[in-house]
C-alpha cells in the first residue's frame, strides 16, 4: 500500500496550520479591534467556511490560473501554483482558515477585560498588551484553534483537487486517494484510507477536548 497520500495529507496540513496560525491571529485582533465595518469584514473572512470547496477552488483558479494577472506574475518569476503543492497548500490555507480565526476570536474576546484595562491604565501600548496579556490568556482556545484548522486542512478534497489536481505522489492526499479507489473500483483501499482517517480525526478531536478541558479546569481555580 502506497502511504504518499498519508505523508502529503500530514505535509500540506501541516504547513497550512503554520500560516493559518499567524494569519488567523492577526485577522482576530484587526477584527475585535475593529469599530466600523466589523460585521462586513468578519463575513468576507469567514465565507468560505459557507461556500463549497468546489466553489473554492474554482475562484481560486481564476486568481492563480496562467491566464490570470496573479498567476501571470507568478509564472514570470518562476513559481508554478496550479497541479503542484504549492497549491494544495493555499487551497487548505483558504477552506481551512476561517475555522482558525473564528475559533481564535472567540478566545481572544473571552479574555477577562478588566486585565485589559489595568494593562492600559499602567501605561501599556496595545500592541503590548495583545502579546503578553490576550494571547496567553487566550492560548488554550489557540491551541484549540490550530487543531481544528489542522484537522480541516487534513480532510480537504474540493478545493484541493481543483486547484492541485490528483498526482500521485505529488499532490493525491488521503480524502482524494479514497475518490480514487473508489472510481477505480477499489472498495478494500478506499476503506483502509477511510479508516486511517477516522483514526487521525478521532485522535484531533480528543486533543482538541483535551485543550478545552484544561482551559475550563483552569478558568475554575483562577
Amino acid at each position: 500500500m502506497d502511504i504518499s497520500p498519508l505523508l502529503i495529507s500530514l505535509k500540506i496540513a501541516a504547513a497550512s496550520s503554520v500560516i493559518t496560525f499567524f494569519l488567523g491571529i492577526l485577522a482576530a485582533r484587526l477584527v475585535i479591534s475593529m469599530s466600523r465595518g466589523k460585521y462586513l469584514v468578519d463575513g468576507l473572512l469567514s465565507l468560505p467556511l459557507v461556500l463549497p470547496p468546489t466553489v473554492v477552488g474554482f475562484f481560486l483558479l481564476v486568481l492563480l490560473g496562467k491566464n490570470s494577472a496573479v498567476g501571470s506574475m507568478l509564472s514570470a518569476i518562476g513559481v508554478e501554483v496550479i497541479f503542484t503543492w504549492q497549491g494544495a497548500v493555499i487551497a487548505a490555507v483558504v477552506v481551512s482558515f476561517p475555522v482558525m480565526y473564528r475559533t481564535a476570536r472567540g478566545a481572544l474576546e473571552q479574555v477577562d477585560e478588566n486585565l485589559i484595562y489595568a494593562a492600559r491604565t499602567l501605561g501599556m501600548g496595545e500592541v503590548k498588551i495583545f502579546f503578553r496579556i490576550m494571547l496567553p490568556a487566550a492560548w488554550q482556545g489557540i491551541a484549540a484553534a490550530v487543531i481544528l484548522a489542522f484537522a480541516r486542512a487534513l480532510g480537504e478534497f474540493g478545493a484541493t483537487i481543483m486547484i492541485a489536481g490528483n498526482l500521485p505522489g505529488k499532490t493525491r492526499t488521503m480524502s482524494i486517494a479514497v475518490y480514487t479507489a473508489m472510481q477505480s473500483g477499489n472498495r478494500k483501499l478506499a476503506f483502509c484510507w477511510v479508516m486511517i482517517i477516522l483514526s487521525i480525526s478521532l485522535l484531533i478531536l480528543l486533543l482538541m477536548n483535551y485543550w478545552t478541558d484544561a482551559g475550563i479546569r483552569k478558568r475554575k481555580q483562577g
